[in-house]
């Protein structure tokens, strides 16, 4: 039977492997406080899409219309709504349309989220 020889150890080797996963754990959990964020924000432009095709219809965005936006960007965390900018008198047909939504997001951080298309009524 062959003995082998301890040979001496190098805590350096031990100790980058240690940073890198130190390092990693930080990114990832970096990554995931700010993913619920960016979902909320594609959550907020897709409400504002599918907005925007109803007032394409009409020409502008409806009290009712803007009652239920307002409700559902709340149930998504925005507070703070405000429609400044945004299309909310009746245009004629080919005339362009806005919609555009600001507030704030858990307190934190501002969203703008802005859609302009033509009104199609």
């Amino acid at each position: 039977m062959i003995k082998r020889k301890k040979e001496p150890g190098n805590i350096g080797e031990l100790l980058a492997v240690g940073l890198c996963t130190l390092a990693l754990t930080v990114v990832m959990l970096s990554y995931m406080e700010n993913v619920q964020t960016i979902s909320t924000k594609a959550a907020v432009g897709q409400l504002a899409r599918a907005y925007l095709l109803k007032m394409e219809t009409v020409g502008f965005l409806e009290a009712p219309e803007k009652v239920r936006l307002t409700a559902e960007l709340e149930a998504l965390g925005v507070s703070q709504i405000d429609f400044e900018g945004s299309t909310l008198e009746p245009v004629e047909y080919g005339n362009r349309i806005v919609l555009q939504i600001q507030g704030r997001l858990d307190e934190q951080y501002e969203i703008r989220e802005k859609r302009v298309s033509t009104a199609k009524n």
